[in-house]
């Protein structure tokens, strides 16, 4: 996914100041040595200025009275060290503290977002947003604003997404627990590289930029806390020119609101339901291709493996692999059907083939071919059975066969019903704004 990692020098950290007082004297010394940062206090813009705006950055805020001031006034001096105009706006997701009252008097424009969520946040700050470029951190002072322009220049020079790496730069002591640092975020972003394709470095990075027209692209929909995961998948599948460049990443002020065990698998939830590839259609695959396998062994006769002997058992296991494959393989189709009418996913073959050679006729003739091949194995076994007296029988391994046969069958009868439901044609609904939650 990375084309280019942009090289950037390390940051020293900022001091850390009260967050009233002087956060709103830090914002009149900018506003006072460079112009072209827009007065936004009170969410008052100029009117000759609003069609004007560079740079848009968004921060989400829950009780970040301690910091919020701190981080709009470095944002300040980082919008003024790009030499654009710019603006700081602060989404509020229902702070019970002062934090709304220390972001305006930094010099921040507040917005609010009464439904809670880190993605509700930032999608409400982005949608309020001016700038051509936006970008994005959290409130918590542990990104430093005032290198903002490391972000900015890519999209500069014709990058649509850029990645703030924690992992590329410097992650100060005490600033990530080690379970984070050496567990959660590596085993997490490997997960997402792994499914998705790409070369991320730190996937769960708060800070990052890009241009409107990327937002716009990127289709972003995610409420909680999975939002961090989906630009980076969304970003992939919209094609966007990706650049990395790494950042210092301090201790963060007050406590922090991340749940480790509840977040972590939101994100792993998330990816796995962005990725049927991984989660149906290679265990599926997998589990099919066994099952089938075996009971072709198993059919003929007493098969020793070792010391062991694969008997009637064995059969059993192998019948329920293969049907539990073939389930998860149509789950697999399904799911990936949906995802692309949802836009959360490229047509592929897959797709094509469904919408367009697909039908539920073909679906029932399959099912229903499969299912008589089944039931004639049966048949044959049923008349061994009356040629020799109907006496013992040892025909399990082909009974089970021919019952997996006929299983599959009605899988795909049903399964070719339910698919059909997706090139079922209706009268499209009022356009309203969707967001999704998991």
């Amino acid at each position: 996914m990375t084309d280019t990692v942009v090289p950037t020098g390390t940051a020293e950290p900022a001091v850390r100041e009260e967050p009233t007082r002087n956060a709103d004297l830090a914002y009149r010394e900018l506003l006072a040595s460079d112009r072209r940062v827009l007065d936004l206090r009170e969410g008052k813009v100029p009117e000759s200025a609003a069609d004007v705006i560079d740079i848009s950055v968004v921060m989400p805020c829950l009780n970040e009275e301690e910091s919020v001031g701190i981080c709009v006034a470095k944002a300040l001096e980082g919008i003024r060290k790009t030499g654009l105009s710019g603006e700081v706006v602060v989404s509020d997701n229902g702070s019970t503290d002062r934090s709304v009252a220390v972001a305006v008097a930094a010099g921040a424009r507040v917005v609010h977002e009464p439904e809670r969520g880190y993605g509700n946040a930032y999608l409400k700050g982005f949608s309020e947003a001016r700038g051509r470029y936006i970008v994005m951190g959290d409130s918590d002072d542990t990104y430093d604003f005032t290198e903002l322009d490391k972000l900015v220049e890519p999209l500069t020079r014709g990058y649509d997404y850029v990645l703030g790496s924690r992992f590329g730069g410097e992650i100060k002591k005490g600033a990530m627990t080690f379970s984070h640092r050496y567990i959660g975020n590596p085993m997490l972003t490997a997960i997402l590289n792994r499914f998705f394709r790409l070369k991320s470095s730190d996937a769960h990075s708060g800070m990052r930029s890009f241009t409107q027209e990327a937002y716009e692209r990127m289709a972003l929909r995610c409420e909680g806390m999975e939002f961090a995961s989906e630009i980076v998948i969304k970003a992939a599948r919209a094609k966007l020119k990706v650049a990395e460049v790494p950042i210092v990443y301090h201790p963060r002020v007050g406590e922090t609101k991340l749940n480790t065990f509840r977040d972590g698998w939101r994100h792993l939830r998330f990816m796995l339901l962005l990725c049927p590839q991984w989660l149906y259609i290679v265990p599926g695959a997998v589990l099919f291709a066994i099952g089938m396998l075996g009971q072709v062994i198993a059919l003929q006769g007493h098969v020793t493996v070792g010391s062991h002997s694969m008997s009637t058992h064995f059969s059993a296991l192998f019948a329920l692999m293969a049907i539990l494959g073939a389930q998860a393989l149509m789950f697999g189709t399904f799911a990936r059907t949906y995802a692309a009418m949802l836009g959360l996913e490229s047509y592929g073959k897959l797709q094509r083939w469904v919408h367009e050679d697909f039908s539920l006729e073909r679906g029932l003739a399959t099912g229903a071919m499969l299912f008589l091949f089944g039931f004639v194995i049966d048949l044959a076994v049923l008349v061994f059975w009356l040629q020799h007296s109907m006496g013992p029988l040892d025909a399990m391994r082909p009974a089970l066969f021919a019952m997996t046969f006929m299983v599959l069958g009605c899988q795909i009868v049903f399964g070719s019903f339910f698919i059909s439901l997706f090139s079922m044609r209706v009268h499209a609904e009022p356009s309203r704004s969707v967001h999704t939650h998991f």
